[in-house]
């Protein structure tokens, strides 16, 4: 394997991978055993933690300020955002995992079988659209995916994030994941992707890479702009607190998440989910704004990613640097629970189960939201506890 290929799979945030993306998985998927019919019909997202029910809306929003930077030809930025939120009980529809079209981009070429798609579009979820907004105000989480994921790939997490009392919206970035479906019947492809395979060399590689996690920090802020400005875009924005703010991603998004607080003072805390910093933190920090490392083995102090270390020197506010060992760059995703629905292994190095990787993410995740946005002190980010083992806090 060339270190090009090695970083591009061992850092993950160069991977254009969607779900099933690889002829390994796929000869996997068509040689293994199938899953039981009664699991493939009864698996669900894993249910919320917190008191709220869960609901959500869908917003198509356009920049109409900037062009996009993939596909110019396409005109205005375009993105597309679900917006859980804390929800009364007993209110609303259900809402399926992904739509059909959207889950057969998705599956698109990987031999799957015809009901391939649509399993993985019904895949159980915890929110309802239209659903009567709980009282109150609350914080706002933005979540940016992984490159290549479609942002139903944080669904779980957005789910029990909005149980929790959080408005959450979750970012599709046009052309850049597989299987993002925009009004009209558009499922855009990945174009960002073949930017970064056609790139000569890995310098090149890292600018359009640098590129997309600028361009994030923009679509974020746009988003911010829209939820939290005198004419919101959507209807319930009243019920968020715009003065307490956090950028949460995975991969590329969690550079994403960093670019926004550099670019955005409005955000005022941010978790990097196992993401290469491809926009580098100044010496000057982020303003003394907290911010956690939340990754897999991989990314330990002194490792090949050393944007990681470089980014943890230069952070100046209250900050952790956590592993996870037995995880894999997906364990915080939505990937394990879909990998346990379609009945194949995507990474077969990981050894935590679905249920660990999914509590894990979100507790942590979770704790370092109520902390840093609702300043209720979190013991579980002090260090090391008896009922994480798996948990590492790295003090590099």
């Amino acid at each position: 394997m060339t270190n090009r290929l090695r970083r591009r799979t061992a850092v993950a945030a160069l991977a254009t991978m969607a779900l099933l993306a690889t002829p390994a998985v796929t000869a996997q998927a068509l040689s293994g055993p199938a899953p039981a019919p009664a699991a493939a019909t009864t698996l669900e997202l894993p249910r919320p933690t917190g008191p709220y029910a869960v609901g959500v809306d869908v917003l198509h929003l356009t920049d109409h300020d900037r062009t996009d930077p993939w596909v110019p030809g396409s005109g205005d930025r375009e993105l597309m955002v679900s917006v859980h939120h804390p929800a009364r009980a007993d209110s609303g529809s259900h809402t399926p995992y992904m739509g059909i079209e959207e889950a057969e981009a998705v599956l698109a070429g990987r031999g799957l079988g015809d009901d391939a798609p649509a399993a993985l579009s019904s895949l159980g979820t915890h929110a309802r659209t239209g659903a009567d907004t709980a009282r109150g105000r609350f914080p706002l989480v933005l979540l940016s995916p992984g490159f290549g994921h479609p942002r139903a790939f944080l669904t779980s997490l957005a789910e029990d994030l909005a149980s929790r009392g959080y408005v959450v919206a979750s970012v599709d970035h046009a052309y850049e994941s597989h299987g993002a479906a925009f009004p009209g019947g558009q499922v855009l492809p990945c174009s960002a992707c073949d930017a970064v395979d056609a790139a000569p060399d890995e310098a090149a590689e890292r600018k359009v890479l640098n590129s997309v996690s600028t361009g994030r920090a923009a679509d974020l802020s746009f988003v911010l702009d829209r939820l939290t400005g005198p004419r919101p875009s959507w209807d319930d924005a009243r019920m968020i607190d715009r003065r307490r703010v956090a950028a949460v991603g995975h991969s590329i998004g969690g550079s994403g998440a960093a670019s926004a607080m550099l670019a955005d003072p409005r955000v005022d805390a941010g978790v990097n989910m196992d993401g290469t910093f491809f926009e580098q933190i100044p010496r000057s920090g982020l303003d003394e704004r907290p911010f956690m490392m939340l990754g897999t083995t991989f990314h330990s102090p002194g490792g090949e990613d050393e944007s990681w270390d470089q980014g943890w020197q230069r952070l100046d506010g209250w900050k952790r640097w956590i592993g996870v060992e037995g995880s894999g760059h997906s364990s915080f995703t939505d990937v394990p629970v879909l990998e346990d629905r379609m009945g194949v292994t995507l990474d077969p190095t990981v050894t935590l189960t679905t249920d660990r990787q999914v509590t894990i993410t979100r507790d942590y995740v979770g704790a370092f939201l109520d902390q840093h946005l609702r300043g209720r002190h979190q013991p579980l980010l002090d260090g090391p506890t008896p009922g994480n083992p798996e948990v590492v806090f790295q003090r590099p």
